[in-house]
């Protein structure tokens, strides 16, 4: 599963990144983004459903759709 296809509220594991490209996976890290973290989605955007608002160590973070199908995660079952 991945950060993309989350419902709002639900909390998950990130498992592993699997971006498309080495520049993308090195932005995920830089914005925080890391195996074994718990991630939570807030909201969607309204148009299209992006960008997508991520709770991430306590901080709320947007992505893109594109960023979030790169992050797989596992449900948490809070």
């Amino acid at each position: 599963m991945r950060i993309a296809d989350l419902a709002k509220g639900e909390r998950a594991r990130i498992s592993s990144i699997e971006a498309i490209s080495p520049e993308l996976d090195a932005k995920l890290r830089e914005i925080g983004f890391c195996e074994g973290d718990e991630v939570e989605l807030v909201a969607r955007g309204p148009f299209g459903g992006q960008p997508l608002a991520v709770r991430l160590n306590r901080r709320i973070i947007a992505i893109r759709g594109e960023e979030a199908s790169a992050i797989i995660v596992d449900l948490t079952g809070e």
